[in-house]
């Protein structure tokens, strides 16, 4: 999921930013307050990306029972821009 303001940039600012959130591996407690290793705020060019994953049941209704089973889960990563959160 993306939101409206990562949405409107335009494809190579969009794809620069997927890039980066793909490759992803420096969390720290700056950037990962919670240590869970499922949300960062990074820099990407000019813009300040927030990016996280929320576990929901299987339904995407409510809360994963069980968020390490993925027989139970349905993992949502949301990137948005720092401005939009």
């Amino acid at each position: 999921m993306v939101t409206a303001g990562v949405a409107d940039l335009p494809p190579e600012r969009q794809a620069a930013i997927f890039a980066a959130v793909q490759g992803f591996d420096r969390f720290t407690p700056d950037n990962d307050p919670y240590g869970e290793h499922d949300c960062a705020a990074i820099q990407v060019g000019d813009d300040d990306v927030l990016f996280k994953i929320d576990y929901y049941d299987r339904s995407l209704s409510h809360h994963s029972p069980d968020p390490s089973d993925p027989h139970v889960t349905c993992r949502v990563l949301t990137i948005m821009l720092a401005c939009e959160y």
